[in-house]
């Protein structure tokens, strides 16, 4: 499902961020505990009038007397305008209608995309001021909306204009039966060259240059394996290395490419080794719940003996401990090194990640996986798991109800997930366990 996506614009320190965790802080995203996995929250999920939203936290704008720096504002600001289905335009009241302000409307008029003047810091709302007003001169469509972001005040009626701005376009992807798939890695691991490989053609630039790519690129695919999308993403680097705005939004388009794909391809260089920037990247498609698969490229230019693919699986394994589902796949996108495989391994963790098993099998599993092992107990209380229920799939969700979430210790949350795999698969695909005691609401 594709969601409609709002992006906050405005000069510095007006309050976009603040803005930006009140609306998505309702919704935050529950992410597993994994030690050296961290996630950049630039966007984020809402939802609002029974839709879900994708808010994405922008740079501040700022116009330099340097050309050089304008124009990488101008596009940094330019590629989340493009993003966008609707933008959030944020003034702030206490500053007045300032010349900045007024660049940065012709910048969005000429975009075309629909445009929300939100002016923020006001704290009384019920009586503004003579200076709201002003915020009519910038011209747009719609009235501005006074908001308070700190208190959260007008947040409502900000979300509303929003909505109205979506008007009834189908954010639905009914007529598309492709799996979406995001190739993701970092810069010059051989990404482009992998999906030009896979498409039979040279779609996208490749140069040894790193970080070529700086947007995510959308390819479609049929072959004898099915129907595709390919999303190639600009390379994730380092957060100390992206010292200009620009990267900072290829970084984001990788976020959001992961967030629609249905299976991400993790690309390692096999020259370089597994890296802790691998595991960073790993991390978001972990996070984010998505089948992955770990393609080891440049697998041609290795000298190997007997244990090479041995070793090398153990330091990915050993690496990458969160995630011990993912299967691993030596290839090469030069020579085409295990391509068709790798469509087929495709089909597979989608249809893993997919997966649904019914209450009654669920149940027998966890009455076997009890009796093998007792649930934990405290200071003479034991945990007593009453039942289990599938509540979704991508990831395959699983709700647990006990006598005692405190008692439910993650150790063995990770042997009933164990359990789990070893009887169904869900091979290459994270399980997100719910743990709820008995009468808890909100399941």
């Amino acid at each position: 499902m594709s969601k409609p996506i709002i992006a906050i614009v405005g000069r510095p320190n007006v309050g976009k961020s603040t803005l930006f965790n009140k609306l998505i802080g309702e919704r935050r995203s529950i992410v597993e505990d994994v030690p050296g996995v961290t996630r950049d929250r630039i966007y984020g999920e809402t939802e609002w009038c029974g839709k879900r939203l994708i808010v994405i936290d922008t740079g501040g704008i700022e116009p330099k007397s340097d050309d050089i720096i304008l124009s990488q504002m101008k596009f940094q600001a330019q590629i989340a305008i493009e993003d966008a289905d609707v933008i959030i335009f944020m003034c702030d009241i206490r500053a007045g209608l300032t010349a900045d302000d007024r660049e940065i409307a012709l910048m969005l008029k000429k975009s075309g995309k629909p445009v929300v003047i939100c002016v923020n810091k006001c704290d009384s709302i019920g009586n503004l001021p003579l200076e709201f007003y002003e915020f009519y001169e910038l011209g747009f469509d719609r009235d501005p909306v006074a908001v308070s972001s700190v208190h959260g005040t007008g947040s409502g009626d900000l979300l509303d204009q929003c909505i109205d701005a979506l008007g009834d376009r189908d954010y639905t992807d009914n007529d598309d039966d492709s799996i979406k798939v995001a190739v993701i890695g970092k810069p010059n691991a051989g990404k482009s060259s992998m999906i030009n490989k896979m498409l039979g053609e040279q779609r996208l630039i490749v140069s040894d240059i790193a970080g070529t790519t700086r947007d995510a690129v959308d390819s479609p695919l049929s072959n004898s394996h099915g129907n595709y999308t390919l999303i190639d993403t600009a390379g994730l680097r380092r957060q100390s290395k992206i010292n200009d705005k620009i990267e900072k939004y290829s970084v984001l388009r990788a976020h959001m490419a992961v967030e629609r794909a249905n299976v991400c391809i993790l690309m390692i260089d096999a020259g370089s080794g597994i890296t802790e920037q691998d595991e960073k990247i790993a991390g978001i498609a972990h996070e984010s719940g998505k089948a992955i698969i770990i393609a080891v490229n440049k697998w041609d230019t290795i000298e190997k003996d007997n244990s090479t693919v041995n070793e090398f699986t153990q330091k990915i394994r050993t690496a990458l401990s969160f995630m011990p589902y993912a299967p691993i796949m030596f290839v090469s996108a030069k020579t085409g090194q295990r391509i068709d495989d790798l469509f087929e391994r495709i089909n597979y963790v989608y249809g893993q990640s997919t997966l649904r098993i019914s209450t009654g099998m669920l149940n027998d599993v966890l009455a076997e996986a009890t009796m093998r092992t007792q649930p934990p107990s405290d200071k003479g209380r034991r945990l007593k798991i009453y039942y289990m229920t599938q509540t979704g799939v991508t990831p395959p969700t699983f709700v647990i109800f006990c006598n005692s979430a405190e008692l439910f210790h993650f150790s063995y949350q990770r042997y009933l997930e164990n359990c789990l795999r070893h009887t169904f698969g869900f091979v290459g695909t994270p399980i997100k366990l719910i743990i709820r005691e008995k009468g808890d609401e909100g399941v």
